[in-house]
């Protein structure tokens, strides 16, 4: 795509497909994706490691795929598998839960408010040492 041609959609402005994203899914609040993660759901924070996850933190747990390799990551596994995604503020992740879900991943879904409202909320993050 050339410097100055628009993004490839179906003419809706973007709010239009937020919109519709996160109206299919149902959403977890930082403290129902906490508890889920702990019951076996799979929490996967898209945040980009050298921008974000190095300065904030990392969410316990949690795989590390940037939205750049999500799907991909994801796609080897069964479509079974709950999948919460978590970014930073918890608006890319509607977007790529909702792709997950057109994937066959029933029950993608993401976390309201994102890495924001997880530490806001008090949850549990590791701090990044040298070696990660």
């Amino acid at each position: 795509m050339g410097l100055h041609q628009a993004p490839v959609t179906d003419g809706r402005p973007l709010e239009s497909l937020l919109a519709e994203a996160r109206a299919r899914l149902v959403r977890l609040t930082p403290e129902q994706a906490h508890a889920a993660a702990q019951n076996g759901a799979l929490l996967v924070d898209t945040r980009s490691a050298d921008e974000q996850r190095e300065q904030q933190g990392l969410v316990p747990g949690a795989l590390s795929h940037p939205l750049s390799v999500v799907l991909w990551r994801l796609d080897a596994l069964p479509r079974d598998t709950k999948v919460i995604l978590i970014c930073r503020e918890g608006y890319s992740s509607i977007l790529a839960a909702a792709r997950l879900q057109e994937l066959g991943f029933r029950d993608a879904t993401d976390v309201e408010g994102g890495f924001e409202a997880w530490t806001a909320a008090g949850l549990p993050v590791d701090a990044v040492g040298p070696d990660r």
